[in-house]
C-alpha cells in the first residue's frame, strides 16, 4: 500500500510540474519579446548573487520562487516508466550475485536516489540483465571507486540500488533512476562475458536500534532486594527502570547501607570519600576496622559514626584531654570524617546508587542510546540545515542515520567512512560531531576556502547534497550555496540538459589551482529567485572541513 501511494504522488508532482513548466514557458516568452537581448548574449552580471532574506519570502508580488520538487524528481531525464518486477528486502547476511556499476566521487546510501543515463554497450547489457534476473530483479550494486595516484581502487562496502524507473530512448541508450535498498560487502568481482562488471556481494545484517546498554543492566534490581539471594535470583528482568530507580530513591540511608557487603562498603564509602577530597586517599585514611564492620554491620564513615567521633572529640576536648589522648594524625582524620559528615548531610547520594547497579553513570547510556542520538542528530539537522525535516525519523534512528548520511555536505571519503559504520549508535555519534564541526569547504588540491556553512542552500526536496547525471553518463554529487569564493567561470551560460529547470549552467574552476570545482547555476526567467546559486562537486571537496 506504501509503494502504491508513493507512486501515485509521484505521478501527482509529475503532472503538476509539466503544468507549471508549461506556464513559466509562456512567462518566459511574453518576457523575452520585451528582451532585446538573445540566449547567447546573456550577461552574467545581470544575475546578481541571492541572498537569504531573497529565499526567506521577501519577494516581489510577480517574483517567482524555484520548486525545489523539480530537481529531486530529475525531470531532465524526460518521460520514465515503473519498473513491473519489485525485490523485497534481503535478509542479512544474504549472498547475491548481481551486476555492479563502479562510480568515481559517488556515495550511495540506502533510500538514497541515484539517476543513471546508461550509454555504454557493456553497461547496457548489465541493464537488461538486471531488469531479467530472477534472483534478485532490478537490482545492481553501486560501488565507489577512488583515485590513489595514478591507481584505481575500489571501496570493501557498497550498497544495492533497485531500478525504480528507466526509459529506453532511441538510440538504444537508458535512462534510469535508481534508489538504494541495503549496504553489502563485496566478497568478489569480475568480468562478465558480455564485458560488464560482476560481483558477489552478502548484504550486511544492520543492528536493530535499541536504548543500550540501559536495556541489559536497566532491569536489574535495586541493590536493597539483593541481601540473601543468589546472583542469578537477584538479577531479576521483572523490575523496569523507572520503578527501579523510584525504589532506590525512597530507600533509607540506613537501607541502602544495610544491603551492602563489608567490601561493597568499603568500595561505596571510598569512592564517596574520593569524590568529596577530588584526590585519592592516602592509605592511612582509608584504613577500616572490617572485623567490627562485620560484627556489628556498621561503617565507621556512616553519619552516626562520624557523628559520635565528632561529639566524643568535642567531650574530650571540654574536660582538657584532647591534647594528650589525641595524636596529630587522629586529629586530621576526625576533622576529614566531620567534613565528610557535612558534605554527605548536603549532598543527594541517590544517584551514587546507580552505580554498584548500572556500573556507568547515566550521561554514558546515552552516548550509545540510539534514540536519544537520533533526536539529538535531528535537532542539529533542523538548526544548521533546515531541509529536509527529519523529525519523522527520529524514531526510527537507523532510518534517520542514513538519511542524514546521505545528505550531509561533506567529502566522499567522509560519506564512504559513515557508509562503512556499523552500528546505528556510532555512525549518528559521527554526524554529529561532522554537524557541529561543518563551516568552510575547500578545495581538495589546494586548500582554498571556497564555500561557508552559512551560505549553504538547499535546492532540492533531498537536501543540500544530492546527485545528478550530465548527458554523457557521469554522475555528480553537487552541495549547493549562495555564494561561493576564490571560483573562475569558464565559458558561457547554457541552458540544455540543465538538473534545475529554469537555471543555465557555467562551468566554474578553482582559481587558485584551475580544478573543476562545479558550475553556477543561474536564472534565465529574471522573476525566478534565487537568481543564481553555486553547485559544488563533493569529490572536489577536501577532508576538512573546520
Amino acid at each position: 500500500m506504501d509503494e502504491e501511494r508513493i507512486r501515485e504522488r509521484e505521478r501527482l508532482q509529475i503532472e503538476q510540474i509539466r503544468e507549471l513548466d508549461f506556464e513559466e514557458l509562456q512567462v518566459e516568452e511574453v518576457d523575452y519579446l520585451h528582451d532585446s537581448d538573445s540566449d547567447d548574449d546573456v550577461d552574467l552580471s545581470a544575475f546578481p548573487f541571492s541572498s537569504h532574506a531573497q529565499a526567506s519570502g521577501n519577494l516581489g508580488d510577480d517574483e517567482l520562487i524555484f520548486n525545489p520538487a523539480l530537481s529531486s524528481l530529475h525531470t531532465y531525464l524526460g518521460e520514465v516508466e515503473d519498473t513491473p518486477n519489485r525485490i523485497a528486502y534481503a535478509d542479512g547476511g544474504t549472498v547475491l550475485k548481481i551486476p555492479l556499476f563502479y562510480l568515481e566521487g559517488v556515495v550511495l546510501f540506502p533510500e538514497a536516489t541515484l539517476p543513471l543515463r546508461i550509454i555504454q554497450a557493456s553497461f547496457l547489457a548489465a541493464v537488461e540483465k538486471a531488469l531479467n534476473q530472477t534472483n534478485a530483479p532490478s537490482t545492481i550494486g553501486v560501488i565507489r571507486v577512488y583515485r590513489e595516484g595514478a591507481q584505481l581502487k575500489y571501496a570493501s562496502v557498497g550498497t544495492t540500488a533497485e531500478i525504480r524507473q528507466f526509459r529506453r530512448l532511441g538510440d538504444g541508450s537508458f535512462n534510469v533512476i535508481t534508489r538504494g535498498q541495503q549496504r553489502f560487502r563485496l566478497m568478489r568481482r569480475w568480468t562478465d562475458i558480455e564485458g560488464f562488471p560482476c560481483g558477489e556481494v552478502q548484504i550486511v545484517e544492520e543492528d536493530v536500534p535499541l536504548r543500550t546498554p540501559r536495556d541489559a543492566f536497566g532491569k536489574l534490581v535495586p541493590l536493597s532486594k539483593l541481601q540473601g539471594r543468589s546472583p542469578l535470583s537477584a538479577m531479576s528482568l521483572s523490575t523496569p527502570l523507572k520503578d527501579m530507580d523510584a525504589q532506590s530513591v525512597a530507600n533509607s540511608e540506613e537501607s541502602f547501607e544495610s544491603a551492602l557487603s563489608p567490601s561493597e562498603k568499603r568500595l561505596h564509602y571510598s569512592v564517596v570519600d574520593s569524590i568529596f577530597y577530588n584526590s585519592a586517599s592516602s592509605e592511612d585514611d582509608l584504613v577500616v576496622n572490617t572485623s567490627d564492620m562485620q560484627s556489628s554491620g556498621s561503617n565507621p564513615y556512616s553519619s552516626r559514626s562520624i557523628g559520635c567521633l565528632a561529639s566524643d572529640h568535642d567531650d574530650e576536648k571540654e574536660d582538657g584531654q584532647s591534647s594528650i589522648s589525641k595524636t596529630p594524625v587522629s586529629q586530621e582524620i576526625c576533622q576529614k570524617q566531620n567534613r565528610l559528615a557535612n558534605f554527605r548531610g548536603n549532598t543527594d547520594l541517590s544517584r551514587f546508587r546507580m552505580a554498584p547497579r548500572a556500573f556507568w553513570p547515566f550521561w554514558l547510556y546515552r552516548m550509545y542510546d540510539s534514540y536519544y542520538l537520533a533526536q539529538r542528530a535531528a535537532d542539529l539537522w533542523k538548526q544548521i540545515v533546515g531541509v529536509p525535516n527529519m523529525e519523522a525519523f527520529v524514531n526510527k534512528p537507523d532510518i534517520l542515520s542514513f538519511s542524514i548520511a546521505s545528505k550531509i555536505p561533506v567529502s566522499e571519503s567522509i560519506r564512504q567512512e559513515l557508509l562503512e559504520l556499523n552500528g546505528v549508535s556510532y555512525r549518528l555519534q559521527r554526524e554529529i560531531e561532522l554537524l557541529e564541526s561543518f563551516d568552510r569547504v575547500r578545495c581538495k588540491h589546494c586548500q582554498t576556502v571556497i564555500a561557508r556553512r552559512k551560505d549553504m542552500l538547499v535546492m532540492s526536496n533531498e537536501g543540500p547534497l544530492g546527485a545528478y547525471v550530465n548527458p554523457h553518463g557521469y554522475v555528480h554529487e553537487i552541495m549547493t550555496f549562495y555564494k561561493a569564493n576564490d571560483i573562475a567561470l569558464t565559458g558561457r551560460p547554457v541552458k540544455k540538459d540543465s538538473w534545475f529547470p529554469g537555471y543555465a549552467w557555467t562551468i566554474a574552476n578553482c582559481a587558485t589551482c584551475e580544478t573543476q570545482l562545479g558550475w553556477l547555476f543561474t536564472a534565465t526567467n529574471k522573476k525566478l529567485k534565487p537568481s543564481s546559486f553555486w553547485a559544488v562537486r563533493g569529490s572536489q571537496v577536501a577532508d576538512d572541513m573546520c
